[in-house]
């Protein structure tokens, strides 16, 4: 077993090397005859590559110090008193700080690979749509095998090594150790996705404030300061903070299964390890749905990039049905309540139908094919206040249609195989993970691509090939954001569960179960302290944003006053001095709302115990989950509008 899922992550990163190489490979200024183009291309690229890798070196810093300092609390706190024979700390420290290296390099590989083949896919544009498509469909594929194949083989090596170095111990014991893999995936990825996310917000508006709004300059134009850190932060935000992002999901969802399962399977290592083995047989899946798709003109893109999710969710229904029948046992018993494999193949086939499902709904709210965008695009005619009142009730309805498809994916699995039912629903909506990367990725190196062609004046009828791809990019992308919330409440839901499960082995005379009360003012409590979480943590990064971009859109306008020749073209802007403030303000912004997610559940299980840790988890996730899905649905249909004038 433990050969089969380390032959497959190397399969996966065998292919990830592949399309890297194949991309890689590609002359920079194919076709491109002009040598002052071909000059301004290299440069741009170039600038943009400095750019991605200066912040992330920058940011990797204090990851580094995170990953060391919370490996070291981990080693020294936790030490289950039960298990005298075992350091649990010291070994979930280890598992910690692998999952922290992996999400990290997870995330850099995408934003490697990003930064490649942008240009190129500019450069191809000018050939066809079908090769521009194909360039950057496969930069994101790199992505997509790459952080697949390290997780499996993260998790596999992980297990590997705990199986030889405490030998002996209690499965369910070495599930929980391996649950800091989890933990280090999801920690890097909240400082990855709020940093990135600062970042690329920040240069956003500045950018589009001063250049479109004040100076009445084509969006990406070259003479805009900020036109490098926008497509910079394209990299960082949405490539690698989204790498982080969705490896922490897949990390946590699947240690949250392996902890739920551990007693029921800990003769059986198939059945153990089943939650890995979704994830490894994805890959060969993902591999063939990428040749059933082709592309031959501008029409074909939005549908080619529809039709991968509903190929893949296909095949892996059909291929899980068998490995589920192979893997698990006819019958199974966990916290006394008997289970069938049948069970549990109708819990995967929950989530990975509920995770199709919200991704068609979220295309219906962010793609300007569909009337809910049409509607955006037409109240922006009347001015902005209706533009943002239109766009925020359009993120708010959307949520209501989420939130019912993954009610029913918790109630199904939950009934059929109780909350190991509900953890396999959360990896079978990550079952296609890799083609929801590949197509999530795909959508910043088309966006980069359009703002390269601006920037390098390409003419019209490249940039309109690009904003083809990019229009599909953007509501991929938010189908992507979907794919994530959805899976996220799912595992979060069975991480709960895994939690008070742990608590009450703890402490069998505390009962704590039973005294997870919503009449019990500790718990009723923690829930409104769970509920306003989300908020204040959008508060302080918004604020971030706001103070950040103040810096960006200041600086923009002392260059357009203070350098001569800028709007003429004759002087060249300080691109670097934009980068800089964004990448010092992404990395001071970061920290407080990091340290409000991690520290308060830590903080109230100190002072008030399990049950207002209980309340506090509960409320954030129900109002977090209908907090994320409103707000990335609204951004998607805003930017999707805007490219409904442009068309005209």
């Amino acid at each position: 077993m433990n050969i089969f899922l380390i032959a497959s992550a190397l399969f996966g990163l065998g292919i990830a090397l592949f399309y890297y190489i194949k991309i890689s490979k590609i002359p920079l200024t194919q076709g491109i005859d002009n040598s002052e183009e071909a000059e301004k291309l290299t440069k741009i690229h170039s600038a943009i590559a400095r750019g991605a890798m200066a912040f992330l070196k920058a940011e990797y810093k204090y990851m580094f110090y995170f990953m060391v300092g919370f490996g070291i609390l981990i080693a020294l706190l936790i030490d289950d008193p039960h298990t005298p024979e075992v350091n649990e700390g010291i070994y979930t420290s280890i598992s910690f700080i692998l999952g922290c290296i992996i999400s990290i390099l997870s995330g850099f590989i995408g934003m490697r690979i990003a930064t490649i083949g942008n240009a190129r896919t500019t450069t191809a544009a000018k050939k066809s749509i079908k090769d521009a498509f194909s360039v950057a469909l496969h930069s994101g594929a790199v992505m997509g095998f790459g952080l697949v194949g390290l997780a499996v083989l993260g998790l596999s090596l992980i297990y590997l090594f705990l199986e030889t170095f405490i030998p002996g111990v209690e499965k369910h014991i070495l599930m929980e150790v391996m649950a800091g893999f989890g933990l280090g995936g999801s920690s890097i990825a909240l400082f990855a996705r709020v940093g990135g996310g600062i970042f690329t917000k920040a240069a956003d508006v500045g950018a589009d404030l001063v250049g479109k709004v004040e100076q009445g300059i084509p969006e990406d134009d070259p003479r805009n300061p900020a036109v490098i850190a926008d497509n910079v932060g394209d990299n960082v935000g949405d490539v690698a903070g989204m790498g982080a992002d969705l490896f922490g999901s897949c990390a946590e969802s699947t240690c949250a299964a392996l902890v739920i399962g551990a007693v029921a399977f800990a003769t059986n290592l198939e059945a153990l390890l089943f939650p890995i083995l979704i994830s490894a047989v994805g890959i060969p899946i993902s591999l063939f749905t990428m040749f059933t798709i082709r592309v031959k003109e501008e029409k074909d893109v939005a549908p080619a990039l529809k039709k991968l999710l509903i190929i893949a969710t296909g095949l892996s229904a059909i291929v899980m049905f068998f490995v589920t029948m192979w893997a698990l046992p006819e019958k199974f018993e966990i916290s006394g309540e008997l289970y069938s494999n049948m069970d549990v193949f109708v819990c995967y086939l929950t989530g990975a139908i509920a995770g199709l499902l919200v991704g068609l709904l979220t295309e219906y709210y962010t793609s300007h094919d569909f009337k809910p965008v049409q509607e955006v695009a037409k109240a922006s005619e009347t001015g902005s206040a209706t533009n943002i009142i239109f766009g925020l009730s359009l993120g708010y309805h959307s949520a209501a249609g989420s939130i019912l498809i993954l009610a029913v994916s918790i109630f199904i699995p939950f009934t059929f195989a109780g909350m190991y039912g509900v953890a396999i629903a959360a990896i079978g909506m990550l079952s296609t993970l890799i083609v929801g990367l590949t197509i999530d990725a795909y959508g910043p190196v088309a966006d980069n691509a359009g703002g390269i062609a601006e920037m390098t004046g390409m003419g019209e009828s490249i940039r309109d090939r690009t904003d083809v791809l990019d229009s599909a990019g953007n509501t991929t992308a938010a189908i992507g954001k979907g794919f994530a919330i959805g899976s996220a409440i799912l595992t979060s839901l069975a991480l709960f569960s895994a939690f008070l499960t742990r608590a009450e082995l703890l402490d069998p005379q505390a009962k704590i179960m039973d005294s997870i009360n919503l009449l019990d003012p500790l718990v009723l409590t923690g829930l409104f302290v769970g509920a306003m979480l989300p908020f204040l943590f959008s508060a302080m990064t918004m604020k971030s944003v706001g103070k950040a971009a103040f810096d960006m859109i200041e600086e923009v306008r002392r260059q357009f006053r203070s350098i001569p020749g800028i709007m003429e073209g004759t002087a060249e802007p300080d691109y670097e001095k934009c980068v800089d403030i964004s990448t010092k303000a992404a990395l001071r912004e970061m920290i407080p709302p990091g340290i409000l997610i991690m520290g308060t559940p830590l903080l109230v299980g100190f002072l008030f115990g399990v049950p207002a840790v209980a309340g506090v988890l509960a409320g954030s996730l129900v109002s977090g989950g209908v907090l994320a899905i409103a707000s990335a649905n609204s951004g998607g249909a805003w930017d999707n509008a805007k490219k409904i004038y442009r068309e005209r």
